[in-house]
């Protein structure tokens, strides 16, 4: 799993893995403003109600919701 606020490149990069048939693990992407603690809560959940290959080739956005 990866973490990243780079909103521009992280995402094209990731992409351009999994179209490329590359292992990829998920990434989540947070804005640079998301409240850390918000952050870190909605990845503990993450974490604790899935497992990281559920996540594999897949891209996210923190926070999970609004």
């Amino acid at each position: 799993m990866v973490l990243t606020h780079d909103q521009k490149t992280v995402p094209k990069y990731a992409y351009e893995r999994v179209e490329a048939g590359s292992p990829m693990p998920g990434v989540f992407v947070g804005d640079i403003y998301l409240n850390v603690q918000r952050a870190i809560e909605d990845l503990l959940l993450i974490a604790e109600c899935s497992e990281a290959q559920e996540w594999e080739g897949q891209v996210r956005y923190l926070p999970l919701s609004s």
